[in-house]
């Protein structure tokens, strides 16, 4: 499989958070090309700072891997990463992380900065981001305005 065929994945993830009323955000981790964790945000089900679709994914890599570390890793996202979420990126050790769209307003891995490429730390990762970013871009456009609309009517 490949980065599209991959972020598909996630992209089915972030619309099974959607169904239940959570922002569309999914998440998958790929090891050995098999998929060992899936994800979708659960913040507003769970009202937990740290319930993002990425963390969620990790935790249930390291129970699949048996370690904290994630090497030989790829995190698939349909939105890039947060500080909180770059963090923990980096503290797993995964070397590749694939986004789908750009989040100017809190993305940490090329739009406000770029934590996981930053050589200051002991850990980097490779990002790509971008892929069917229309797709993962456009899936949040829309649950964020119907969101709004709905509140217009109350």
């Amino acid at each position: 499989m490949n980065d599209e065929q991959y972020m598909e994945i996630a992209i089915d993830q972030a619309k099974k958070a959607e169904q239940i009323g959570e922002v569309p955000i999914g998440a998958i981790i790929v090891y050995k090309h098999k998929v060992i964790a899936t994800a979708f945000n659960l913040r507003e089900s769970l009202q937990t700072t740290a319930s993002h679709a990425e963390l969620i994914a990790i935790d249930k890599a390291n129970e699949v891997i048996g370690s904290w570390r994630l090497e030989g890793c790829t995190l698939y996202v349909t939105l890039e990463p947060c500080p909180m979420c770059a963090g923990a990126i980096l503290q797993s050790r995964i070397p590749r992380v694939v986004f789908g769209a750009y989040d100017p307003k809190a993305g940490c891995v090329g739009s406000m900065m770029n934590l996981l490429e930053d050589d200051r730390f002991n850990h980097r990762a490779e990002v790509q981001g971008g892929i069917l970013e229309d797709a993962c871009g456009d899936m949040l456009t829309n649950f964020f305005r119907d969101l709004r609309e709905k509140r217009k009517k109350k």
